[in-house]
């Protein structure tokens, strides 16, 4: 069975392709037969493909246009092309899934993509107007250039589907909810596959634990899952509260945009400022990369440890925010880019836990590119490092649906 997975952002789009007739173990991350990206942030209308086959193939070009949807049917021809082929056409494609970033309150589950279904995106993109859009594009590209092939959906809100009303209503007029403003959450596929995965290192099952995640990278939120079910979670109505990020906020007291409005400052400056110019790189002045950030921080640089210092105390903040929807903690899982990669992250939250009897092992505190446990034999909170993997669980998603469908 070859699945295609194709995961679009606004600046960037990665795509892989799988070959489950492997006899790979089915709770483990199969390994890509081709993996393609695009960057679309080069200036000019230019963007940037990259190919890597599990072959070792490599291709890396520039495609001088503007026209998205030309730049994804160059990348998909390279499956079936050239050095970087790993299919003879592309009919050897099974079935395609997407993740898509919004599906609302009426999508709580992987979804076979129909008219009806891409209307929804569509519609739903005045909620999450930077990722929907381009989804929706990756999923019509599809339809050009592979025709009638199965294309599945999966959703990134779906998981957060259990919150529960006091914890997605926001406490604005009713008439809010009413018109679709709640707290919806993201980062739902690697919450929910870094979960499982934690059951399945510590050899329990999933619902008899009690875990907090988080996600970390450029975009960051924390997840209390209960019983396998995310109860609560820190990004809302849009990826933009919650925690600081990258470039981005999080939760700031909202009077300080009514005044910002009340000086001139329209929407659209808002907008950017929240989104582009603010966390580690609107503190630090430097960088929204947090590699960047200790570079400075080592050089003397005052604002970049305020930056440092700050993430920490938002992320120690909405962690303890967690603790009373769970009613105590068994596991605390780091994921992303970050959380994968930074122990001065994982020791500068983890020292805020303590009274929990939470206890590091110093000499666990190193990168590895396996998922690791890194507290201490005698800490009575389980800490682990596990290293995401959204495209295989949007592979593994899509194959279980499409397999029932076949079935029934």
């Amino acid at each position: 069975m070859k699945i295609l997975v194709l995961n679009a952002g606004s600046s960037t789009q990665k795509s892989c392709l799988y070959d489950l007739s492997d006899d790979a173990a089915p709770d483990m991350p199969a390994t890509p037969v081709w993996e393609g990206l695009i960057d679309w942030t080069h200036q000019g209308e230019a963007a940037e493909i990259r190919v890597e086959t599990a072959g070792g193939k490599t291709l890396k070009k520039l495609v001088p246009t503007d026209d998205r949807a030309k730049v994804i049917a160059d990348l998909l021809y390279t499956l079936c092309q050239g050095d970087t082929r790993v299919i003879d056409s592309f009919a050897a494609i099974d079935l395609v899934g997407h993740r898509v970033v919004h599906g609302g309150a009426e999508y709580r589950e992987c979804t076979r993509i129909t008219p009806a279904v891409k209307e929804a995106i569509a519609r739903l993109a005045v909620f999450a107007p930077v990722h929907n859009p381009v989804n929706l594009e990756g999923i019509e590209a599809i339809e050009r250039i592979l025709g009638d092939v199965p294309q599945f959906a999966v959703f990134d809100t779906a998981f957060h589907h259990t919150l529960p009303a006091t914890a997605y209503v926001y406490p604005g007029p009713y008439d809010w909810l009413e018109q679709g403003i709640r707290r919806y959450g993201f980062h739902g596929i690697s919450h929910q596959y870094v979960s499982q995965r934690a059951a399945q290192l510590l050899g329990q099952p999933l619902t008899s634990l009690r875990l907090i995640t988080c996600h970390l990278g450029n975009g960051c939120s924390v997840t209390a899952v209960h019983e396998g079910r995310s109860v609560e979670t820190s990004m809302g109505f849009t990826p933009l509260e919650g925690l600081m990020m990258g470039s981005r906020s999080g939760s700031i007291d909202p009077g300080i945009l009514i005044h910002l409005l009340r000086q001139g400052h329209t929407p659209d400056d808002l907008d950017r400022v929240l989104n582009q110019e603010s966390g580690l790189k609107g503190i630090s002045g430097l960088s929204n990369d947090m590699r960047h950030i200790h570079a400075a921080i080592a050089a003397g640089n005052e604002r970049a440890a305020l930056a440092f210092d700050l993430f920490i105390h938002r992320l120690q903040t909405a962690v303890s925010g967690m603790l009373p929807s769970l009613g105590g903690l068994d596991v605390l899982v780091f994921t992303a880019g970050i959380g994968e990669n930074d122990p001065l992250v994982w020791s500068g939250l983890c020292r805020g836990f303590e009274f929990l009897g939470l206890k590091l092992d110093p000499d666990r505190l190193q990168r590895s590119p396996d998922d690791q446990e890194i507290s201490a034999p005698d800490s009575r909170v389980r800490v682990l490092v596990i290293h995401t993997h959204e495209d295989w669980a949007i592979a593994q998603t899509c194959l279980r649906l499409y397999s029932t469908s076949q079935r029934q």
